[in-house]
């Protein structure tokens, strides 16, 4: 009694035939196949970032601004270094 035959299979799959109806059998197979694509597209998009969602680079201050006058002191700068 370890294993099914195939007659047991043929009688499983004719008894779930009458129950779903083959129409509702197949939109399962199609609906879990679509499942199955998005999951392996979601699989894919996560691990290689898209280059247009990639964070735009930070700018950074090289220097005094053209229009800063020499008299003008960043006490930001003057505490942080």
């Amino acid at each position: 009694m370890g294993s099914f035959s195939i007659w047991h299979w043929l009688i499983v799959l004719l008894v779930v035939v009458m129950i779903f109806g083959t129409k509702k059998l197949r939109n399962m197979g199609s609906d879990l196949g679509g499942a199955v694509k998005g999951f392996k597209d979601g699989m894919k998009d996560g691990s290689a970032p898209d280059a247009s969602a990639a964070p735009a680079p930070t700018q950074q201050v090289t220097g005094q601004p053209a229009n800063s006058d020499k008299s003008t002191i960043d006490v930001e700068a003057r505490q942080k270094s």
